[in-house]
């Protein structure tokens, strides 16, 4: 503002210099006010000329801000543009979302109609109920009554008889239903065996290898083999674990193998095959040949000989039945060669336990004596287990056995022989299968035997 009114007072001062008229005259008095005059000229003009470069730079200064201005004015065009844009999408949106809710609306209605309906059929569904409940119950109180009517009528031996002949069929198709299961899987490993020996025949070296797949039996020839000394027999190279195992394998020949149950040092094992498996003798008495009144240990290592009479030996039956889940079956014959069997559920504990045993009857033919679902150790006359009774019952029947109390059945007592007369001698000590009732069994012959249900082992 300052510049502006400088410059304005310069101008007039040219003009006022140019008068030259009627009405003004200028006229020095000397040459000094002249030199100053011009002075002030100059420095008038350098004023101006500085006052114009301010003007240059601010008009250029103002250029730039109003390009930036435009710029932004553009800038606020084009979002002012998209900004329309928007709410005319919204404008639609808006419309779409007044329709939808006109249909939703409409919908609304249609399922509220739908719902009173509904309502309506469970109310009557419930009614239904109601009647059927009370039908029902009616029933149930008819069908009380005459089941009291027959039970009344019923006398308590002919239920008692149902009961036992219920139970019987019921452990008798658990035991089929075991055998089936072990036939499954014995045929699969079966086929298998068969593929494998199809293969074997096509083999250039079959011939060879002939005489290593069957153990050696002649029928003429006297088996001397015993529990504790070596004998030719088919071994698997270690891998058995028991009589089944070499059933699955496609043996079907009775006789003596080699075993090596999982954590025990191998051994020889009598095989009994049946039609459906194949079964670990542990215990076999025949003709009294074998005084099976034994010390302790010999009763752990096992006596006799696998051909004949023997004792397997508990730490070898301990050694297979810890393997997983086995059956005992018990096979007795009387002078008149009448044969019965049982079946029991079987585990075995080990040394620190006495080998206790633990039973559950499954099926059989004969009344069963033995102790079920109670732990029974082991005794011998030399080795009393159970401390309860002050009675030696090893000593007492000369031989040991899993006794729970004196003049018991022990398959391991003494073999009374007939006398002449075609009679048993009855003392307690003679073999025998007593049940708690009725008379005891004077046994001829017995053979124990155990097998495996846990049919992973034959993977």
């Amino acid at each position: 503002m300052k510049i502006i009114l400088v410059l304005l007072f310069v101008i007039s001062l040219v003009a006022a210099t140019r008068i030259d008229g009627d009405e003004f005259s200028f006229v020095p008095e000397s040459p000094e006010p002249r030199f100053a005059m011009l002075h002030d000229v100059q420095l008038l003009a350098n004023g101006l000329l500085q006052l114009g470069r301010g003007l240059k730079d601010f008009a250029i200064k103002t250029k730039g801000q109003m390009d930036d201005i435009f710029q932004k004015l553009h800038l606020f065009d084009q979002s002012f543009n998209e900004i329309s844009k928007q709410a005319n999408e919204i404008k639609e949106d808006e419309e779409q979302l007044k329709n939808t809710t006109s249909m939703l609306q409409v919908n609304n209605e249609e399922i509220r109609n739908i719902s009173v309906e509904l309502n309506s059929k469970i109310e009557i569904l419930s009614r239904e109920k109601i009647q059927l409940q009370d039908k029902v119950g009616k029933l149930e109180e008819k069908i009380t009554k005459l089941f009291q009517t027959q039970i009344e009528n019923q006398e308590p031996e002919e239920i008692a008889s149902l009961k036992n002949f219920v139970e019987q069929q019921d452990n008798h198709l658990r035991s089929l239903l075991k055998r089936v299961q072990a036939q499954h899987v014995q045929i699969g490993k079966q086929q298998e065996q068969i593929e494998d020996l199809e293969e074997k025949l096509n083999s250039p070296g079959f011939q060879d290898n002939t005489q290593t797949l069957f153990p050696l039996r002649e029928e003429n020839e006297t088996r001397q083999t015993k529990l504790n000394t070596t004998a030719k027999v088919q071994d698997y190279k270690g891998n058995a674990t028991d009589c089944m195992w070499i059933y699955s394998r496609g043996e079907r020949s009775s006789g003596i193998y080699s075993i090596k149950p999982r954590g025990s040092e191998a051994f020889n094992v009598y095989c009994e095959i049946k039609a459906e498996s194949a079964w670990t003798v542990i215990q076999n008495r025949s003709d009294g040949s074998l005084d099976f009144n034994q010390t302790w240990e010999n009763y752990i290592n096992g006596f006799g000989n696998l051909d004949g009479e023997f004792w397997l030996g508990l730490q070898k039956i301990y050694s297979i039945v810890n393997q997983g889940d086995h059956i005992l079956r018990i096979e007795l014959e009387d002078s008149r060669a009448n044969q019965r069997y049982i079946e029991y559920t079987f585990t075995m504990g080990g040394s620190e336990t006495d080998y206790t045993a633990l039973l559950s009857r499954i099926t059989g033919n004969i009344p069963n004596v033995l102790p079920e679902q109670k732990e029974v150790k082991f005794s011998t006359k030399d080795h009393n287990s159970n401390t309860e009774r002050k009675v030696n019952c090893p000593e007492n029947n000369s031989g040991g056995w899993w006794h729970t109390a004196c003049e018991e059945t022990n398959l391991n007592g003494k073999y009374i022989k007939s006398s002449s007369r075609g009679k048993l001698e009855r003392k307690k000590r003679v073999l025998y299968w007593k049940p708690q009732k009725g008379r005891p069994y004077f046994i001829k012959s017995t053979k124990l035997m155990i097998h495996s249900t846990d049919f992973e082992n034959f993977d």
